[in-house]
């Protein structure tokens, strides 16, 4: 098993959340500015699946992730989520962790997640503390994080994934100026999530070494495989 970065005490158990819905994409198409980014694209996920996707600048990966969180409306086709008592709402229980890490800068780190827990629910998560010490950066607690570098703002976001649990977790480029270990530590994390049942989209240039995760590539003619 692939320790956190800084483990500086025993490792407090994983998170709790309940197991994702099934997700069906079906017949999907995007558009930005004036630009068909992708049509036709069809793909379901299932509680502890994995999906990575690849593509060039432009090609859709963000709007992609944008639509599933219910933050960009297709031109065409579903996004369906279901789960064991009927049809759920996918946005009211997804974390989308995008470039802009919504931390505020005059805040610290501690009470950036406080504030994140009591918007999301904290229901079944971490302590604040439990989860930034999974990440490697306990001592960073009480400093605000307009002083943080790129790499530890980046670890201080992704706590919020274990501080306020929920099913699918949308990652736009998630290893952005992560260093190995903290790579290694997410990958970690990720396949406890898979585990518990949740659904994992991960959009990347460089790829992540996710085990049995399906690939779709977007910018070219093909599937999920």
């Amino acid at each position: 098993m692939v320790q956190s970065p800084t483990r500086d005490s025993a490792r407090p158990p994983a998170p709790r959340t309940a197991p994702a819905p099934t997700i069906a994409v079906s017949g999907l198409a995007l558009s930005r500015g004036g630009r068909r980014l992708f049509e036709g694209l069809d793909v379901t996920l299932a509680p502890g699946d994995a999906l990575t996707v690849l593509g060039a600048n432009g090609a859709g990966k963000t709007s992609l992730l944008r639509a599933l969180a219910g933050l960009l409306r297709p031109d065409a086709g579903a996004i369906v989520a279901t789960g064991p008592s009927g049809p759920e709402h996918l946005p009211e229980i997804c974390h989308c962790v995008a470039h802009h890490d919504a931390l505020r800068n005059g805040l610290t780190v501690t009470e950036n997640l406080a504030f994140l827990a009591g918007l999301l629910g904290a229901a079944g998560g971490l302590s604040i503390a439990d989860a930034l010490r999974m990440l490697g950066v306990a001592r960073l607690a009480g400093l605000p994080a307009g002083v943080l570098s790129a790499g530890q703002r980046r670890r201080a976001s992704l706590a919020r994934l274990l501080v306020a649990p929920r099913p699918v977790w949308l990652l736009d480029e998630p290893t952005t100026a992560l260093d190995s270990d903290a790579q290694a530590t997410l990958v970690e994390l990720i396949g406890v999530h898979r585990a518990q049942g949740g659904i994992v989209v991960v959009a990347t240039h460089a790829g992540l070494a996710l085990p049995a995760a399906r690939r779709l590539a977007l910018g070219r003619a093909g599937a999920a495989a």
